[in-house]
């Protein structure tokens, strides 16, 4: 039952930051600098990025749940932590390509995003094997996202010039 509760909390909790995060700055198809992109072949339809990432953080808020459950387990603390720094990683990300417009910083914070989660996985897998293959897909998913990113930098090598980037927040 102590799962449960923590899954009530953490799933919830996932979701909303990588919510805010979203709406921080305007996105996709919202964002004039990122329509005028060229962007490679292997872009997804921009239906398909909020779904992903909706069950990508509800995924991650399942394995935090029975992280945090597994009381007593050795590194626990240390995995919470490194959650923690992948997570807080991962909800910059959007701000810093959409907003700043900043690719190859984007691209740089996806290898530190993905340096973590891996970190986070292999110490999950030390306290429990199912919290550590919930966090397989979003695994792929950013390392995904960092080819897409390289892709776009390189086809625009001048990206950061395109449009005023966006200063204003969406969340208010």
């Amino acid at each position: 039952m102590s799962f449960l509760r923590w899954a009530v909390v953490t799933v919830p909790g996932v979701l909303l930051l990588g919510f805010a995060s979203g709406r921080s700055v305007p996105a996709g198809s919202s964002n004039p600098w990122y329509v005028a992109l060229e962007k490679p072949a292997l872009t997804p339809p921009g239906w398909m990025f909020p779904v992903a990432w909706s069950l990508l953080y509800v995924l991650l808020g399942l394995a935090l749940a029975i992280v945090l459950n597994a009381r007593g387990a050795r590194g626990r603390g240390v995995a919470i932590a490194l959650f923690v720094a992948q997570l807080a990683a991962n909800l910059g990300w959007q701000p810093l390509f959409f907003g700043a417009h900043r690719i190859r910083a984007a691209l740089g914070l996806i290898v530190v995003m993905l340096a973590l989660a891996i970190a986070t996985t292999v110490l999950f897998s030390r306290i429990r094997q199912v919290a550590a293959w919930l966090m397989v897909p979003y695994l792929i998913w950013i390392s995904f996202a960092g080819v897409l990113t390289w892709s776009i930098g390189r086809l625009n090598p001048e990206a950061e010039t395109l449009a005023p980037s966006s200063r204003t927040s969406q969340m208010l």
